[in-house]
């Protein structure tokens, strides 16, 4: 698999073709698994790392799977090429920054990638467009059957499945959706949304999951508990709270333009502005300012301009694409410059304004 190739493009999942992909952005499924016969990669040694690493990637690469997965040596990879995967969502900061002999393996559609030596032996995910946490589940289980037949995984009859973390011990599932909410964070709504989902033990991230920061009005929820309950019962519980969510959203967006639509238009078309005029930008504020004029294509105040587009750019804007692209490692400012270029390339010609 070509890195470089991959920069200027984007996987499946940022198609916005998916159900309620004005909204949501993104349904994950993870599965976490251990070989039986080695110690949780915390306790491994290079020596059994390297055996771990050889005996899953035989497996997962013959796997009858109608995109086949393609083997990435993450150990052997410079940090701009770890960087580069995680801000493309196949590999995790934990995967990208750990020692020893590690991989992934990742499909040419990108909705799926299996880290090896991970915090676990092995972290399979799906990842698809849009509400679809059923298609990702069949398409996960699948993979998770196929590989079962082909190695030992550890497993207690009481526990279930046992995992380096102990709050992923039972089914080792994480349900997830990844939100836009601008319409929330304007109305200041959003800490009730929060608070209501921490009381059904579901945890909010940003969008890089666990451990950062949420930008652009972007958030991932997911359960936070596996032990005790059945994987259909983990992801019927995140299906049911989404369309609260999503309704929440939609109402609040009413509100802003029903109270203040020369103000929110303002706001929008100024982000436009920025975005395809600027100089110099940061990366944050970039992410900042493509969530505003994400929501105003999706309120018919911006036309011309299409979701998959504005996507993209959060994705490929990342200092790691930025510098793929390029072929050469850059400095922040410099990064800044090259950012505010590929933006004015993608958005330079001004889309007309719906009234």
């Amino acid at each position: 698999m070509d890195l470089d190739a991959l920069a200027p493009h984007c996987g499946e999942w940022l198609r916005g073709t998916g159900p309620e992909s004005d909204i949501i952005m993104s349904s994950r499924i993870r599965l976490a698994r251990n070989l039986a016969d080695f110690p949780f990669p915390s306790k491994a040694d290079d020596t059994a790392k390297s055996e771990i690493v050889g005996l899953i990637r035989d497996r997962v690469t013959a796997l009858p799977l109608s995109h086949g997965l393609e083997f990435l040596p993450v150990s052997e990879m410079d940090s701009l090429d770890r960087q580069f995967l995680v801000e493309r969502q196949l590999i995790s900061r934990e995967h990208s920054e750990a020692s020893g002999p590690r991989g992934v393996a990742v499909s040419d559609e990108e909705n799926i990638s299996l880290m090896i030596n991970e915090e676990d032996h092995l972290r399979m995910q799906v990842i698809h467009s849009g509400f679809a946490l059923d298609d990702c589940w069949r398409e996960i289980n699948r993979i998770d059957d196929l590989l079962s037949r082909e190695v030992t995984f550890a497993f207690d009859d009481r526990l279930g499945y046992l995992t380096a973390c102990p709050t992923n011990v039972g089914t080792g599932i994480r349900v997830s959706v990844m939100l836009h909410l601008p319409g929330l964070v304007l109305t200041k709504e959003l800490q009730k949304v929060f608070q209501a989902l921490q009381r059904l033990r579901l945890a909010v991230r940003g969008l890089y999951g666990e451990g950062s920061q949420a930008m652009g009005d972007f958030y991932q929820v997911s359960n936070q508990v596996t032990l005790g309950h059945s994987e259909e019962s983990l992801i019927q519980t995140v299906q049911e709270v989404i369309p609260s969510i999503l309704k929440y959203e939609r109402k609040a967006r009413e509100s802003l333009l029903n109270d203040n639509r020369e103000g929110l238009h303002d706001q929008i078309s100024r982000a436009f502005g920025i975005l395809s005029s600027a100089q110099t930008i940061t990366s944050e504020e970039t992410l900042h300012l493509l969530s505003s004029v994400r929501l105003g294509i999706n309120l018919g105040l911006i036309g011309k301009l299409e979701i998959p587009t504005i996507n993209e750019l959060l994705i490929t804007t990342q200092p790691a694409h930025l510098q793929k692209v390029r072929k050469r490692q850059l400095e922040s400012a410099e990064r800044n410059v090259a950012r505010a270029a590929l933006l004015r390339q993608r958005l330079g010609s001004r889309p007309h304004e719906q009234n």
